[in-house]
């Protein structure tokens, strides 16, 4: 029997944006900030409202204790403080979402935690020790390929591998950096023929030729111009080539 595909559509929210209730309806998983980079309790507790009235599912944003670079920059900080931060930041989203009776259904690490877990093992073994102590049960978004992914394996966490609808990629299957002038792919059409053949073929064309790749969770981002312009564009076409969004 034929068996429809689907996905699910991740975005991160919380940012002080302010564009969160015109982006839920087409989103089924969220990433909230945690206070860290951005966002504020009475933001989370509105963010986790209109998640709640949307069956959008919750997840914590968690990131470099740093609001001055938005936790676009790795710190220079101590593995006790970044760890004790993570799992702080975890808490406070999962406390937050309990209050309107509601779990945390994933943690997705932001910016520079997020690209230096793929590669740096002490850091990725530092962050599974954070969810180990907070929330074991949840998911982990991560990279498919990456150190993250294989130290999570490792120590019995459940993961959704992450694929990014807007992002270039490189040939290691790393984003090409926010400095580059390729990193972004603009054009709307574009991005859902970037999306749909990662989900169809598990293929990824990146700079240097194609590569395979596995995506359960595609991210958009939020924090663009055109942001719930492109995610409600992004639903449709998926929709209209008999793929789910779940």
């Amino acid at each position: 029997m034929y068996s429809k595909l689907s996905i699910d559509i991740n975005c991160d929210v919380g940012e002080g944006i302010g564009n969160e209730a015109t982006l839920m309806p087409y989103i089924s998983s969220c990433n909230i900030a945690c206070g860290a980079h951005a966002g504020s309790v009475k933001i989370i507790d509105h963010v986790i409202s209109l998640a709640k009235n949307n069956k959008v599912k919750i997840g914590a944003h968690p990131s470099f204790p740093d609001r001055e670079n938005f936790g676009r920059v790795v710190l220079d900080i101590s593995e006790k403080e970044l760890q004790y931060s993570i799992e702080s930041q975890i808490n406070l989203l999962k406390e937050r979402a309990a209050l309107q009776g509601e779990k945390l259904h994933h943690i997705k690490p932001h910016g520079a935690l997020y690209n230096l877990i793929a590669k740096s093992r002490g850091v990725a073994q530092l962050v599974i020790k954070a969810i180990q102590n907070t929330s074991p049960e949840v998911y982990l978004y991560v990279p498919y390929n990456s150190v993250i992914a294989e130290e999570a394996l490792k120590n019995n966490l459940q993961i959704q591998y992450e694929a990014f609808a807007d992002r270039n990629y490189n040939g290691d299957l790393t984003l090409v950096s926010r400095s580059q002038e390729n990193a972004m792919i603009t054009d709307r059409e574009a991005v859902f023929l970037h999306i749909q053949r990662m989900i169809v073929d598990k293929k990824v064309a990146t700079i240097t030729g194609v590569k395979e790749i596995l995506a359960d969770t595609i991210c958009v981002h939020g924090d663009t111009e055109n942001a719930v312009e492109l995610v409600k564009y992004i639903h449709t076409k998926l929709t209209e080539n008999n793929i789910n969004v779940v």
